[in-house]
């Protein structure tokens, strides 16, 4: 078993584009749930409309920068239509509706009615070349041994975890600010917060844009990333991704989603490629197979989280007494 091996791609998906892309989507979900305590199981959503505006201008011939504003656009859009309706109702019916907003946008893009503007069932490919030519890295590969990126990947790292910062570095001011001491106010006690005059419905429909912004520039990286979006690919799993990177690292702290993000794809990739050479070297037998390794590896991570809930509840960084504060 070569395990320096397995060790380095797990090194490489803990600082790749999906684990920059998973991070952002982790940190607009701590806005929602983290500080304000909102559910929102629909958060895909708001990557699909990153994703899908950015592509969809780009191939209609406007210009990217253009693009990613539209993807902003629908971003906002969609949390005004799902928050005003629902967020002066209990917590769950905006956990309902987000879910299911999530499934009819996902099938209204796969819709012969959009074909003409979203390709249907088989999307759009290569959009984001504008992106790629303002690469400044020369062309090659970067890094040492096997761990290597091509600088298209390390152009796209780049500008993923800056983004990643940056959100972060401007959430740690807003949330030192009244207005996140007033959401913070809003997820220990609602009625404490309503009754000391805050507009608890306008807070929430903040959150709720912001947050949905953040999970927008995260369908916008992979998009830009893979140089297609399908409407296949945002399902309902990405929502609870984001939500496994949000609770191994901790909800309501800054750094939560890079460390959740970190260990979520090191550990999901060391569980692959252990398993695969493990298999390779006879060590499971005829127990396995090939194509039973990719359910597997997230059985695996999956026991994993369950073992944190059990022993640490609150995440990596997580504060218990945060923690025993919202269960009274």
């Amino acid at each position: 078993m070569d395990i320096l091996k397995v060790l380095t791609d797990s090194l490489r998906a803990a600082v790749g584009v999906p684990a920059a892309a998973y991070a952002l989507a982790a940190v607009g979900l701590n806005v929602h749930f983290g500080y304000t305590g909102l559910l929102n199981f629909g958060h895909v959503a708001f990557m699909m409309m990153g994703a899908y505006g950015t592509a969809v201008t780009v191939d209609q011939g406007g210009p990217l920068w253009l693009g990613l504003l539209v993807g902003v656009g629908l971003a906002v859009a969609l949390g005004l239509l799902l928050g005003i309706p629902t967020l002066r109702l209990r917590a769950d019916y905006l956990a309902i509706v987000t879910i299911a907003a999530a499934e009819i946008l996902r099938y209204v893009a796969r819709s012969n009615t959009l074909e003409p503007l979203t390709r249907g069932v088989f999307g759009i490919q290569q959009f984001a070349d504008p992106f790629y030519t303002l690469n400044p890295i020369p062309p090659g590969r970067y890094g040492f041994g096997t761990f290597n990126f091509s600088h298209r990947q390390l152009w796209v790292i780049l500008v993923g975890w800056t983004a990643v910062a940056l959100l972060l570095l401007l959430l740690t001011a807003l949330l030192r600010s009244p207005w996140g001491r007033v959401l913070k106010a809003i997820r220990e006690d609602e009625d404490a917060a309503r009754s000391l005059g805050k507009n608890v419905f306008a807070y929430k429909i903040q959150s709720l844009v912001l947050g949905g912004v953040i999970g927008a520039f995260a369908g916008m990286l992979l998009a830009i990333d893979t140089q297609a979006v399908n409407p296949d690919t945002f399902i309902s799993i990405l929502t609870f991704f984001a939500y496994t990177v949000l609770i191994l690292g901790g909800p309501g702290r800054i750094l939560a989603p890079v460390v959740g993000a970190v260990l979520f794809w090191f550990l999901l990739q060391f569980a692959d490629g252990f398993l695969r050479e493990a298999l390779a070297a006879g060590w499971l037998g005829s127990a396995l197979e090939g194509n039973d390794i990719a359910a597997i590896r997230f059985a695996l991570v999956g026991l994993g989280l369950i073992l944190l809930m059990v022993l640490r509840p609150q995440g990596i960084l997580g504060s218990r007494e945060e923690l025993l504060t919202d269960e009274r």
